[in-house]
């Protein structure tokens, strides 16, 4: 699968947030702040499965054929459930 401009960027953000959190807690800041930027980084990771899932999905419909489509539905559905 080839990954769009637009989800690498996310995926660099999420990097940016967890230096940032790693830096945070270097500097012994409050544990509310550091639990309040992890809940954003893993909305941010969770964000970014459903994109890569839902393009990776479109993608391999457009190849397929009719019979295969509950089996990649179902495929993308268990990508997802696993991810939580």
């Amino acid at each position: 699968m080839k990954y769009d401009t637009k989800t690498i960027n996310r995926v660099k953000r999420i990097e940016g947030q967890i230096r940032g959190i790693l830096r945070m807690m270097e500097e012994g800041k409050d544990c509310k702040e550091v639990v309040t930027q992890l809940s954003a980084v893993r909305s941010a990771v969770d964000r970014t499965i459903g994109v890569i899932v839902s393009n990776n999905l479109i993608e391999c419909m457009n190849k397929s054929k009719a019979e295969d489509m509950d089996e990649l539905v179902q495929e993308a559905i268990n990508l997802i459930v696993k991810s939580r």
